[in-house]
């Protein structure tokens, strides 16, 4: 979940929005630039536009593709539950509807989880995925986000009208009043036990790790998700030989937080390296 205030997500980046009826949800997409294609997923209680920031630079060289998750933004909700393997689904199903073949995928906090699911799901669909402040385990969060974050439900919404997650989603969503059911959801999807060590071990495509150095888990957090795919075992060597051989990689960023790191200059760069690299 997303807690920042004060934020400004808008672009000048002139894009095409539309929707695409797939799973049996009508899901928001807008498209940015031309070049390789790079779909990016926001997090939990945001949209597309948390991306605002960043899209310039993102798509100077590349098709850019922001999507609105289940229930979130321009894309209504539907009668089930938030599941990174069906918004994983519904993201796939994108990729077909827009003939795109394969995509790159960036995504943060919940979209990194929705990200690593269609890339382990769906790997002939994706090229290299970035997953940005997501992580392993339940127990990799510091205890008092945990508690932060159980606490999560439709109650809160009196306590979130200043914000730029809930005065975004008033502006565009189909249903502004829908704000407390997503809450609801939201919060019965953080309370859920989850263990990806399995999911993660599974990718066969180049994936970086990202995360700020002052996240909702520790580095060492995203340290042991790049061991899980060889990373962090040895030196790499002069000419790289050393290093994991799927090519995988692991930024922890400066300066930034899980409240900033989708939005900041950082993020973009090592994202662009990474894929044109």
């Amino acid at each position: 979940m997303v807690r920042v205030t004060d934020t400004d997500w808008s672009t000048d980046l002139a894009g095409t929005g539309g929707y695409a009826d797939v799973n049996g949800i009508n899901l928001y997409y807008e498209r940015y630039g031309a070049g390789r294609p790079l779909v990016l997923l926001h997090g939990g209680l945001g949209s597309g536009e948390m991306f605002g920031p960043v899209l310039p630079l993102l798509a100077a060289t590349h098709e850019v593709i922001t999507v609105d998750l289940q229930g979130h933004g321009r894309t209504a909700d539907v009668d089930r539950p938030l599941s990174l393997d069906a918004m994983a689904a519904d993201v796939a199903a994108l990729i077909d509807h827009l003939g795109l073949g394969q995509a790159d995928l960036a995504g943060y906090s919940l979209g990194g989880g929705v990200a690593m699911h269609v890339a382990a799901n769906h790997p002939a669909k994706v090229g290299k995925l970035v997953m940005a402040s997501a992580w392993l385990r339940t127990d990799s969060i510091y205890p008092e986000m945990r508690a932060m974050q159980g606490q999560v439900s439709a109650a809160a919404a009196e306590f979130m009208v200043d914000t730029p997650m809930y005065q975004l989603y008033q502006k565009v969503a189909p249903r502004p009043e829908d704000f407390g059911r997503l809450l609801d959801k939201i919060g019965d999807f953080m309370r859920q036990g989850i263990d990806f060590t399995e999911k993660v071990s599974s990718l066969t495509v180049p994936t970086m790790v990202v995360g700020a150095d002052a996240d909702q888990v520790p580095p060492t957090a995203f340290m042991e998700i790049f061991g899980l795919l060889d990373g962090g075992k040895r030196d790499g060597g002069w000419t790289g030989e050393g290093r994991p051989a799927g090519g995988h990689a692991l930024a922890i960023l400066p300066g930034v937080t899980h409240y900033s790191i989708f939005s900041s200059p950082l993020f973009a760069a090592v994202i662009l390296d990474f894929l044109d690299r």
